[in-house]
């Protein structure tokens, strides 16, 4: 594989080898000191330091490793401060979604006044984002939340672990380094995890009625990549053309979830914030029972669906999702995880609430966020 090069809108930099590009972009633009925002995990590994060794040459690099988990809006806040006090001009994100998610926010946070909290788009007054932010370099090591070429961020309130989101234009990367061999040492679990992810951003995004044709088109396509390497990468975690498909599929979903997602996402939301689980594995565990729930009222979506992943016709979809997991070890239910019944009811609160399952193909109520848990209890 070649590197390849396009902008839809950001500026992308596809292809084995492209992170090592991120160095000599930052000094051909006069940038100096970047902060890398990673997570703490990550920071340790063989993979961070071979990519900081790119960018060492000229320039004076600091690092932010707070990010864990769910990102909280404390780790953000103190991402601003590191920022400050590295007297950085610029940002890199190096991670995967949450570590990506952080960045951005932390870029806004440099330039504006306040707590980041107050920069979600459903504070009751909210703040503007008004002020032009510093330059920031994705560089994703996962394929998930293809958060490199999104618009938004989620961060979880610190208090009630609720995912808020901060949406503006001005969040979205400047230039994108997609390098596949970054994500060579991802184990099978996280491969399995975040590839569900980038498959239920696709799926969603197709399934929503809003009018957005384009990004049906990406969304579409997004899965049929996404359908034929996820197995493969699993297997073999240096399969080089799958895991440019899956960077690709990741990417494809995030654009396309621009026109919205679904029911899936609202409850994946609220076993981010009750149980603290992965959001690839929430989404993927919550599949089925919002599929089924789903089908009457978008059969001929479905249908398409069905076709690109090689399924006969709307229902066994569906069971081509069951199949998909099972084969790449996603665990059977949410109790297999550790969900307990006893934390169903305040899931259904947060679920009901969030407004992804605004545009999902069939109206939710209180009672069908309930009968999703238990299904996939």
């Amino acid at each position: 594989m070649t590197i390849s090069h396009f902008s839809f809108p950001t500026t992308v930099h596809f292809g084995p080898g492209a992170s090592k590009m991120a160095g000599v972009h930052l000094r051909d633009r006069k940038l100096r000191r970047p902060l890398v925002v990673t997570d703490k995990a990550l920071a340790a590994l063989p993979v961070t330091r071979h990519f900081l060794s790119h960018l060492d040459t000229g320039l004076d690099v600091g690092i932010y490793h707070g990010v864990q988990g769910n990102p909280t809006a404390a780790q953000v806040m103190a991402g601003r401060d590191a920022y400050k006090a590295h007297r950085a001009d610029c940002v890199i994100g190096f991670g995967g979604g949450a570590a990506l998610d952080v960045a951005k926010v932390v870029a806004l946070m440099a330039v504006h006044d306040g707590d980041v909290m107050e920069y979600v788009w459903d504070h009751p007054k909210v703040r503007p984002v008004v002020n032009e932010l510093p330059y920031l370099v994705a560089v994703p090591t996962t394929s998930g939340t293809g958060s490199e070429v999104g618009r938004s961020s989620v961060v979880s309130d610190d208090t009630t672990h609720v995912k808020r989101v901060v949406f503006s234009p001005k969040l979205l990367a400047r230039v994108v380094f997609a390098d596949p061999e970054l994500t060579f040492d991802l184990p099978p679990a996280v491969t399995a995890a975040t590839g569900m992810d980038a498959l239920t951003h696709n799926i969603e995004s197709f399934l929503s009625p809003a009018y957005h044709p384009l990004c049906d088109g990406i969304a579409l396509e997004g899965v049929r990549i996404g359908a034929r390497a996820l197995a493969a990468a699993v297997r073999n975690g240096r399969d080089l053309p799958a895991r440019a498909d899956m960077m690709m599929s990741s990417m494809m979903g995030a654009i396309a979830f621009q026109k919205d997602l679904g029911a899936v996402h609202s409850c994946a939301h609220a076993l981010g914030a009750i149980c603290d689980l992965h959001h690839g594995l929430a989404n993927a565990l919550m599949l089925e029972p919002v599929m089924r729930f789903n089908l009457d009222a978008a059969e001929g979506k479905f249908a398409e669906l069905a076709h690109v992943v090689g399924a006969k016709g709307p229902a066994d979809f569906i069971r081509w999702l069951t199949d998909l997991k099972r084969g790449i070890g996603i665990a059977p239910s949410l109790s297999a995880v550790g969900v307990k019944k006893e934390q169903i009811a305040p899931m259904v609160d947060i679920a009901e609430k969030d407004i992804c399952h605004q545009t999902n193909p069939r109206p939710c109520t209180r009672a069908d966020f309930a009968r999703f848990f238990e299904q996939a209890l």
